[in-house]
Formats: structure tokens, sequence, C-alpha cells
């Protein structure tokens, strides 16, 4: 029978406490390590300490977010307000120049209507002034209150241009007269050389340059 020499039985406690002491050893001696080549500048750059001069920190262009980014606009578009605006600067400007045009044809036609309207209210008075011409002739408006009814009708009408003529001794013109009859050697006023009126049958009237109505003569030649 062999007999083995006695050993001390080993301490489980005390095992266990010496790798403890060891283990913390070796890391401090790593720790150690770790700072001494920090401070030397011979550690290598991890990928945290990796980024741009400066401290600034790196990003990484797959971390944006597809639905934030905003696709640049194309050069050539145009926004819809500003289409919008030119159609309605052309409206504006299309809708002056109807205005400028119809004020000047305004204004080039406000005398010609006027006259117009003269005219229309001057010939409505024909008859009246026919009457007063006619009782004037025979002697009826030599005096007294209708006499001088008509000088003042006469005379507000002549305000807007209204004159009356024709008379006996003019020489004939058919922009103004009216030939009703051709009385062949009647009495001509001395000197006459043309066609001339010897008798009034209606006065003629205007209202300026504008003929109301012609007057309506007799006429002889010279022989």
């Amino acid at each position: 029978m062999t007999e083995f020499p006695n050993t001390p039985a080993s301490d489980p406690a005390s095992s266990a406490e010496d790798a403890v002491n060891a283990s913390a050893h070796s890391g401090g001696d790593a720790v150690a390590s770790a700072g001494d080549a920090v401070n030397d500048g011979s550690a290598p750059a991890g990928p945290a300490s990796a980024g741009p001069a400066g401290g600034d920190t790196a990003y990484d262009d797959a971390a944006v977010d597809p639905a934030v980014a905003v696709a640049p606009e194309a050069p050539d578009a145009v926004h819809p307000d500003t289409l919008l605006a030119a159609e309605r600067l052309h409206d504006l400007q299309r809708l002056n120049a109807e205005y400028v045009n119809y004020k000047k044809r305004v204004d080039r036609d406000r005398p010609l209507i006027q006259e117009r309207a003269i005219a229309d209210v001057l010939e409505a008075m024909l008859p009246v002034m026919d009457d007063i011409q006619g009782a004037r002739d025979h002697g009826d408006l030599t005096g007294g209150p209708f006499a001088a009814i008509a000088d003042k009708l006469e005379g507000t009408l002549g305000r807007f241009g209204f004159e009356r003529f024709g008379a006996v001794g003019e020489a004939f013109d058919p922009e103004f007269h009216e030939a009703l009859m051709h009385l062949p050697g009647a009495e001509l006023p001395a000197g006459a050389t043309t066609t001339t009126i010897v008798q009034v049958l209606q006065p003629g009237y205007r209202a300026g340059n504008r003929v109301i109505r012609p007057a309506r003569v007799a006429v002889s030649d010279p022989s």
C-alpha cells in the first residue's frame, strides 16, 4: 500500500480571494497601459474618435430621414403665384387701354353730341319761329307784350347760335337756299351778275355752321 505525503488541504475561500486579487491587479495594469498610450499619442483612433477636425461630429448621409429631405426645384420652374400675377397684370393693362380709348372717343364726340341735341331742340321750335316772323312781317308785333316775348325768345335761342338767314337780293347758294320758283324778268339789284333771290317764301335757320332748314326762295337770272 502506497503512502502519499501529507499535503495541506487548500482552503476554497482563500483560493477565491487570490483569484480576485490577481484579476484586479491585471485590470489595473491594463488601464494604466491604456492611459500611457493616450498620453503618448500612440493610441490608434477608434471609430468613436474619428471625425472632422475641430471637434465637429460627423453624420452619416444614410441617417437622414428621406421624408424630411426636400427635393430642389428645377431651375426653370415658375411659381404658380408668379403666373397668376402676370395674368392679372395683363388683364389690368387691357382694361386700362380700353378705358383710355373710351375716354378719347367720348371727348371727341362730346361737341358733336351737344351740337346735335341743340339742333334737335331748335328744329322743334321752327313752327313757332315761323309764326313770329309772319306776325312781324304783317305788322302784328310792332309793340305790346307779345313783341317783347318774341324778342326774348329769339335772344335766348340766339345764345345757342340760332339765327335766321335768307333775304331778297342775296346771291343764290344751293348749300343754304332752296329755289321753289324761277321768275324771269324780275327786278334784280344793281350789279347782279348771278342768280339772285327775288322773294323769300320761308326763311332758313341755322345753328352755328349747321343748317337746320334751308331758306325757300324764288330766284331770277340777270338778262
